[in-house]
């Protein structure tokens, strides 16, 4: 029998994704019950209080998975999220994306005056993170982050201390004044 080099390739593909992917299904109760010790950071029910904080609630469930991923492995660094993320196994990470996923969101109480031009600020990041921020299976959603979070991890990109994709390039030509307007602009969109 005589296959052609698409049907291997396909073959192979399918293969591959099915070897890579889990064989279960999400337990969105065991993620809440494992996101008690979030709680202290991320809020009880994913919005934290302390701006320093992402607040996880309603977040993209592809990217929490990368980023606890990232974190267990070293590739990203926080000496904090190293360390919870170390013993967290396969079932544990899509437990609590899923369970954070599943959480609704609510807009952060900034009291940042967002200027008229804010979206055209935005718009070179709309691509990745949707017209209003809401994210993209692998791109994180931004609307509804605390500003001081969002521009502390602008910063971060630009200064190389954080790394991730085309967001160094993105960061790198944003100024200061630049970053607060997108961080203030995204945290208030409802």
């Amino acid at each position: 029998m005589k296959i052609s080099i698409k049907a291997a390739c396909f073959l192979v593909l399918g293969i591959f994704s099915f070897a890579h992917s889990p064989l279960y299904a999400a337990d969105i109760k065991a993620g809440e019950k494992k996101a008690a010790q979030c709680a202290g950071c991320h809020g009880a029910k994913g919005i934290s209080n302390n701006a320093q904080y992402p607040n996880l609630a309603g977040q993209n469930a592809g990217y929490l998975k990368s980023q606890l991923n990232a974190f267990k492995e070293g590739s990203r660094t926080n000496m904090v999220m190293q360390g919870m993320a170390t013993n967290l196994t396969e079932a544990d990470i899509a437990n609590l994306a899923e369970f954070f996923a599943s959480l609704p969101n609510k807009t952060v109480n900034s009291t940042a005056k967002v200027p008229a031009d804010a979206s055209g600020k935005f718009a070179m990041c709309a691509g990745c993170h949707g017209v209003a921020g809401e994210g993209n299976g692998a791109f994180p959603k931004l609307a509804h982050q605390h500003p001081e979070y969002l521009a502390t991890q602008l910063h971060a990109f630009k200064k190389g201390t954080r790394k991730g994709g085309p967001m160094q390039a993105m960061a790198a030509n944003l100024s200061d004044a630049d970053i607060k307007i997108i961080s203030d602009y995204l945290s208030s969109l409802k």
